[in-house]
C-alpha cells in the first residue's frame, strides 16, 4: 500500500461532480476522485478547520465510532473497477480490527477529520495515476 495525502478539493458551484486529488507522500503519482457535493463540502470544511452548529453525517459517524470504543486507524482506497473507486475504513475496537466497506469520499472525509493516514493499494494508484 502507498500512503497518500489529500492535496486539493475542487468544488464547482454549478456541478453535481466535485473532485478531490490524492498524491503519494513519497513520490510523484497523483490522481483525482470524483465525489458528490456533500462529501466535498465536508472535506473542505475539515481542511479549513470549520465547524458546524450541529453534527453532519460524517461527524455523527465519528461520534458513533468513539462512543462504541472504536478508533479509526486508516482509510484505504483498495480497488478501482469500471471507473469506480472502492474504499474501506480500518477501525480498531479494543483488540479487534474491523474493515468496513465505504465510499472513498466518506472514508477520506473521516480520515481528514481524525487526521489518520490514507492509503491506496499499489495496483489502484498505478492505474489511476496514468490518467
Amino acid at each position: 500500500m502507498v500512503e497518500v495525502e489529500l492535496t486539493q478539493v475542487v468544488v464547482r458551484e454549478n456541478s453535481d461532480y466535485q473532485y478531490i486529488f490524492l498524491r503519494e507522500k513519497a513520490g510523484d503519482r497523483k490522481f483525482p476522485i470524483v465525489i458528490g457535493p456533500p462529501e466535498a463540502a465536508e472535506i473542505e470544511r475539515r481542511v479549513k478547520g470549520q465547524r458546524t452548529a450541529r453534527p453532519l453525517t460524517h461527524e455523527l459517524l465519528a461520534r458513533v465510532l468513539a462512543s462504541l470504543g472504536g478508533r479509526l486507524e486508516s482509510a484505504i482506497v483498495n480497488d478501482l473497477r469500471d471507473g469506480t473507486f472502492y474504499a474501506k475504513l480500518v477501525v480498531r475496537q479494543g483488540d479487534a480490527v474491523h474493515e468496513i466497506d465505504a465510499r472513498p469520499s466518506d472514508a477520506i472525509a473521516l480520515a481528514v477529520r481524525h487526521r489518520t493516514p490514507i492509503f491506496v493499494e499499489e495496483s489502484v494508484i498505478d492505474v489511476a495515476s496514468r490518467g
